[in-house]
């Protein structure tokens, strides 16, 4: 919702017939992720069709590309994303957060993604890299599934069921070209990148 509402603040700015004057538009967003990330969108993710420097794909990449659009859409006026603390005195960020709790009561009508969601039984909290890839067979129970639209892959949260594995009861992200279901079981082979985990092989869905 962070990226979604810098985007429609360009869209709205892009409108405003007063704005000819100005050479610059400045969105100011309690928002680390934005202003983080933002040149990385521009100038690296976007060359490197949505994936980061280990092949890894980016999440939310359909907001960072309407993002994107819109940036160059304000040419020739320079768009720039400043960073203020959440929560904090700044009277607009107040104002901000107190639009987006009444929101919150009347949400959009549709999901800007669809996510599956199942119980996590292990009782751990994601940890992402938390299972290292090193080619092995491991039994997994998927606990979310999500179709990423720009990299035309899933991206799964799971936790590791294969008692006999030293990665036992961890909770991680995994990707596959494969479609498997949240609240399966599945015994599956994985790739060697722990920074761009996939499923290889599904080699089986287990009973459960």
């Amino acid at each position: 919702m962070e990226l979604y509402a810098c985007v429609v603040a360009l869209k709205e700015a892009v409108k405003y017939q007063d704005l000819t004057p100005y050479q610059k538009i400045a969105i100011h967003t309690d928002s680390r992720y934005i202003v983080d990330n933002y040149k990385r969108a521009l100038f690296e993710w976007a060359a490197n069709r949505w994936r980061n420097r280990d092949g890894r794909p980016i999440l939310n990449a359909d907001l960072w590309k309407q993002l994107i659009k819109w940036v160059w859409k304000c040419q020739p006026r320079r768009v720039a994303f400043h960073w203020v603390k959440g929560h904090s005195r700044d009277l607009h960020n107040r104002a901000a957060d107190k639009l987006a709790k009444k929101s919150a009561k009347n949400p959009l009508n549709r999901p800007l993604s669809i996510v599956n969601v199942r119980r996590n039984t292990a009782g751990m909290s994601e940890e992402r890299g938390s299972v290292e890839m090193h080619g092995q067979r491991l039994r997994i129970r998927v606990i979310t599934d999500e179709f990423l639209t720009t990299q035309r892959i899933y991206k799964y949260k799971y936790e590791v069921i294969s008692k006999g594995s030293r990665y036992f009861g961890r909770v991680d992200v995994i990707f596959s070209s494969e479609l498997l279901k949240a609240g399966h079981h599945y015994e599956v082979r994985l790739n060697k990148q722990t920074g761009n985990p996939n499923i290889v092989t599904v080699i089986r869905e287990l009973e459960r």
